[in-house]
């Protein structure tokens, strides 16, 4: 008896459709809330960003840090599509942005946004709520509880009505932070929430930060002050055109990684090494922020006699 041909379409002969494209790359995990493989951008056709590998831990606040111009800001935007990655993939929970977009929410610079646009902080922190309300649909009374508790939250429920251009900086990015917790999502991605901010807004940021993790959510974070690193982050990727070193705090953020970061950059690496030395010794106190030069006593002239 002749043996019966293999049907070349059977399913036993051809291996299922992989679920993504990391799937042909087994050391990312479809568990991640972001998986960045081989990410390059280059801008004039100079690389900003060189073959970036990473995957984001769960339920964590993660730090982005390195020098300026490493590529963490556009780091953020690559993953979020605002700007063409000229190779690489990334994926959300193993999906594409597409797919995900719901799930995502975005801080930007505070110098990105035109405060003089004639809307209240209500109204922006409305269009956080906009993906749930769909275009061109009006704002229902259920989701302007939504933003005024997100404007609570923030410590900005009393300038609801006020116009956007009337807040101080400080304020302004509460009302942004705000927005994004109106999103209701589940990874957030902020650039530089803490530049330019006083020390009330700052403890404000960290504490919703905080918050945030304890739901269950992943907040990554372009961070400029390295003292604060050990203290406001679980985790923390150091970056300069290529990732130096990521992980954990306290294994990746140490004094060798910072040299190959910031190459040699004294000042910033003296507040980083003091900052690695409270986290050895399990310090939590933040450090101060008073600048300047020590004020001494005025020397007296001996008067005549």
């Amino acid at each position: 008896m002749s043996t019966p041909p293999t049907n070349p379409a059977s399913p036993a002969t051809h291996s299922a459709a992989p679920r993504s494209t990391l799937d042909a790359h087994p050391e990312h995990s479809a568990d991640s809330p972001v998986s960045i493989h081989a990410m390059t951008v280059s801008y004039s056709r100079k690389p900003v960003l060189w073959d970036v590998d990473y995957d984001a831990p769960s339920k964590s606040l993660v730090a982005i840090v390195g020098p300026n111009g490493a590529g963490k800001s556009t780091l953020i935007k690559a993953c979020l599509g605002l700007i063409p990655m000229a190779a690489g993939t990334v994926e959300f929970w193993g999906q594409s942005y597409k797919q995900a977009r719901s799930r995502i929410g975005y801080v930007p610079q505070r110098e990105s946004v035109d405060w003089d646009f004639p809307v209240s902080a209500l109204d922006v922190v409305c269009m956080g709520r906009y993906r749930k309300i769909g275009w061109c649909r009006p704002v229902t009374k259920s989701h302007k509880l939504a933003a005024m508790e997100a404007l609570d939250r923030v410590g900005m429920a009393d300038y609801a009505k006020r116009q956007i251009s009337q807040l101080s900086g400080g304020q302004q990015q509460r009302i942004f932070l705000a927005r994004a917790l109106a999103q209701e999502a589940d990874l957030y991605f902020m650039d530089e929430p803490f530049a330019g901010v006083d020390a009330s807004t700052e403890r404000a940021i960290i504490g919703v930060l905080q918050e945030l993790r304890a739901g269950g959510k992943t907040v990554i974070v372009v961070h400029h002050d390295l003292q604060t690193v050990p203290e406001y982050f679980d985790h923390v990727m150091l970056l300069n055109m290529r990732i130096v070193a990521s992980g954990p705090v306290h294994e990746a953020f140490t004094n060798e990684h910072l040299h190959k970061a910031y190459g040699g950059r004294l000042t910033l690496l003296a507040e980083a090494s003091e900052a690695v030395a409270r986290a050895a010794k399990g310090g939590v106190k933040a450090p101060s922020k008073a600048k300047g030069k020590p004020k001494t006593k005025a020397k007296t002239k001996p008067k005549a006699k």
